[in-house]
């Protein structure tokens, strides 16, 4: 947990230095820019900075493929992670020896009971920085990934005196994946060979927070202080919308009676390239990114991740005022709550006084995107996704073992949203709606004697045989006060249905099977929301 804490401060780091030096760009020299002051088909959306193509010179120095640094930065990634925690943490599972090692090849992998954090978020940011030791080397997206792969298989089977973990294979390269090109492309903003003295330094040292993998390989390589001709962006600067709300939060059981908590906010929403470019180069040339922090008594400061990336995508529709583009996208999801109140109910059918906890790190599928502007001044964006979800974790109202309190699974969701402009972006409305269906499989006996097994506890489960029904509806308004300031007011409703198979509930002699147990949250926020 000391490790979650930590990544989300270096969260709130990347916000302050990625929209730092965004804005350097927008007051650069502007007959660099000046051929590029239309940077989207369409001006629904505000953006920071100038548009920029790369450089042909940049794209062909960054391309250039350095295997053995790489895979070199990879490994001696996880050796420093294993001798942090076996010498500084004194983690027990971190006294590997050659017998752990066989032990691990043996026995082969099984689902591990960490917290939700750690598995949904820290363990795909930690997979992240395996995929940027390859995209910092030359490699692109899809090659990346193979080094995301080797260091998670690494880990797992070398690193641990624990078993292999099923879960953390697939969610540390696949969600490291979204995460890293998100973390890439953002260093890629802040970065800018020209540049020298304490503006250079500046940039240099914000890069290195926001991508530690790039900036390490920038020292060793020399390019950290190398001045060039050139800005040294593999992507140039495309269209970017930055907003970042700040304000009051308030989240509470809805039916359930069971207590409500109040807290400050803070939002980050990013939208990164064009959403209807006529044609989409590379994966992530377009990816919408959402941060939700908050400080609320005991609640975790980070609440809510979402990234949405565009691995390709075709234009259907192209006319005077509609345009319909569809693709094919990558999905990283990450809702987290944790107890709102004590639990004093003796109802074991009570719904879980844990409003909710969701992540989907593996999640692929595809969407369609359109846009209408019958009138000048109006315009509607909307968006419809359809993804198969290879890896989630939901919120139980059972299952507890270690710091489990959700069930691993797999199934299928539904995104939908529309974003609608007024007056010329006077008032700004938007609808979104998230419906997630899990199903576990592999559950655990109620009748088998859990003292015979070495830790006394289901081993190797996926949680309570279930499926689960998971919805998140938004409806948000923001009323412009100035040029780029607004106020937003928003609800947010959280609903959970699972129906537990298998399963039986004894109490007062009463037996209950197959239950199906619903919980119902509500959401407030009132936030000044600034465009930069």
């Amino acid at each position: 947990m000391k490790r979650v804490t930590l990544l989300t401060l270096l969260i709130l780091i990347h916000i302050s230095v990625s929209a730092q030096y965004s804005v350097f760009d927008k007051i650069a020299d502007s007959t660099t820019y000046k051929e590029f002051e239309n940077p989207l088909r369409f001006d629904d959306r505000q953006v920071i900075n100038p548009i920029t193509e790369p450089d042909s010179a940049d794209i062909s120095r960054l391309e250039h493929k350095s295997f053995w640094r790489a895979t070199a930065e990879t490994a001696g990634l996880n050796i420093g992670l294993w001798a942090f925690d076996r010498y500084v943490q004194k983690g027990h599972y971190a006294y590997i020896s050659w017998n752990t090692i066989k032990e691990n090849f043996k026995h082969g992998f099984e689902w591990d009971n960490d917290h939700l954090a750690t598995n949904m978020f820290a363990h795909p940011y930690n997979g992240s920085l395996f995929y940027n030791a390859g995209r910092s080397n030359g490699y692109n997206f899809w090659q990346s990934e193979l080094f995301a792969i080797g260091g998670s298989a690494m880990w797992e089977m070398f690193m641990e005196c624990e078993y292999p973990s099923t879960n953390d294979i697939i969610a540390t390269p696949i969600g490291g994946a979204a995460i890293g090109e998100v973390l890439y492309r953002t260093s890629d903003l802040i970065l800018d060979d020209r540049r020298t003295g304490a503006n250079r330094f500046g940039r240099e040292f914000a890069a290195f927070l926001v991508n530690p993998m790039r900036g390490f390989t920038r020292i060793v390589t020399g390019r950290a202080w190398e001045r060039r001709a050139t800005s040294g962006r593999r992507f140039g600067i495309p269209p970017i919308s930055l907003d970042i709300s700040l304000g009051a939060r308030l989240l509470a059981m809805h039916k359930e009676n069971t207590g409500a908590r109040f807290g400050t906010t803070v939002e980050l929403n990013m939208e990164y390239g064009d959403r209807f470019a006529t044609k989409s180069k590379q994966p992530y040339d377009y990816f919408s990114f959402l941060l939700e922090l908050q400080s609320m008594k005991t609640q975790p400061p980070l609440s809510r991740i979402e990234i949405i990336g565009r691995l390709l995508s075709k234009e259907l529709v192209d006319k005077n005022k509609i345009n319909i583009s569809a693709g094919l996208y990558q999905h990283f999801d990450y809702f987290d709550s944790d107890t709102i109140k004590r639990n004093e109910s003796k109802n074991k059918l009570t719904p879980c006084v844990v409003p909710y906890k969701l992540g989907t790190p593996a999640s692929i599928g595809g969407g369609a995107m359109f846009r209408i502007a019958p009138f000048n001044t109006w315009a509607i964006n909307g968006y419809c996704h359809i993804n198969g979800i290879l890896l989630a974790g939901v919120l139980t109202d059972f299952y507890r073992d270690y710091h489990r309190n959700y069930n691993w699974g797999s199934g299928f969701s539904i995104k939908s949203g529309i974003d609608i402009s007024l007056n010329n972006n006077k008032l700004l409305v938007h609808l979104a709606s998230r419906y997630y269906r899990i199903f576990t499989w592999n559950g655990y006996d109620q009748d088998y004697d859990w003292s015979l097994t070495p830790e006394g506890a289901p081993v190797n489960v996926q949680g309570d045989t279930s499926n689960a029904y998971f919805r998140h509806f938004e409806a948000e308004a923001s009323y412009k006060l100035t040029k780029r300031l607004y106020l937003t007011g928003g609800i947010d409703h959280y609903y959970r249905k699972t129906h537990y198979t298998g399963l039986r509930i004894t109490q007062d002699n009463i037996t209950v099977g197959e239950p199906l147990i619903t919980s119902h949250q509500i959401g407030l926020h009132l936030r000044l929301t600034y465009k930069l």
